[in-house]
Formats: C-alpha cells, structure tokens, sequence
C-alpha cells in the first residue's frame, strides 16, 4: 500500500467552451500526446452533432453533457475471493470514477463505430448516448444489470 495520495493535477478549462470535463475528455482521447489533434476531432463532432440535431434546442455542448450523462453507471462489480470461491461484489462508484469510466466507455465505442473520421464516429456515439442507444449506453445497462443479479453478495462488501 501506498504511504500517501498523490496529488490531484489541476486540469485547465478548454479554450473554446471553458469547461473542466470537456479537457479531461479531450485528455482521454487524446494519442500520443496529440493534444491539439484531439480538441480539433472533439470540436469537429460537436459541430457534427449541432448540424445533424438543430431542431433540438439544446446546444452542442449540452447534449454531448446529457449523452455522457446517460453512459455513466451508478454501480460496478468487483471480484473478491472468499473462502475459495470469486464472488462479484456490486459496489457504489465515487464520482470521479464515474466520470472517467462513461468517457473512456464512450470513447471506446465512438473508435469500434464505421465511419470516415473520428469526429463522425464520436459525433455518431455521442448522438447515439444522447438518445440512450448505442455502445456505451448498452455497456452501463449490461454492468448495472450484472450488479442486479450479483445483489445477493453485497454483504461480502469491504
């Protein structure tokens, strides 16, 4: 076990909306330290996902929000080892985990999709999360329905 925390790096806001989570998104997408590639494909589907919903009357932004709102599960399993048997252990998820967890699931899924350019395929997941359908939303279902069946062990919790 570690002696102490580390740190919490202080994660600057985007230049273009000034929001924290969209930089830790742009972050998560980000490959080999392409930064600006990154912010360019997250913008550019944004853009793609305000040009495909206008008559939504949310802007971009919110709607890429509520969609990564939809893809964030509430609780996850994990294994635990008791008496020589595995048991999966449905437990509550702190928040930042959450968040880190619906990102790298949609992303993930955005990256699985067909299409041209990246920015089409996460516009097109990000769409798709937005209307509860899709990849990562499927993933959240599938793991809160996991932590249903696995209900009884949750008094093996730690």
């Amino acid at each position: 076990m570690r002696k102490n925390k580390p740190k919490k790096r202080i994660i600057t806001p985007d230049p273009r909306y000034n929001d924290k989570l969209v930089t830790r998104f742009v972050n998560e997408l980000m490959m080999s330290g392409k930064k600006n590639l990154a912010y360019n494909i997250f913008y550019d589907a944004l853009d793609i996902v305000g040009a495909k919903m206008k008559d939504n009357e949310e802007s971009p932004l919110e709607i890429w929000k509520k969609a990564l709102q939809n893809v964030t599960p509430k609780v996850e399993v994990r294994s635990r080892r008791v008496g020589g048997a595995t048991f999966q252990i449905p437990q509550e998820i702190r928040d930042s985990r959450k968040e880190a967890l619906s990102m790298k699931a949609m992303i993930r899924f955005a990256r699985e999709r067909n299409g041209k350019t990246m920015a089409d395929k996460l516009a097109a997941e990000t769409m798709a999360a937005f209307n509860e359908e899709g990849g990562a939303f499927k993933k959240k279902e599938d793991t809160h329905r996991m932590a249903e069946a696995n209900k009884a062990f949750s008094h093996f919790r730690f």
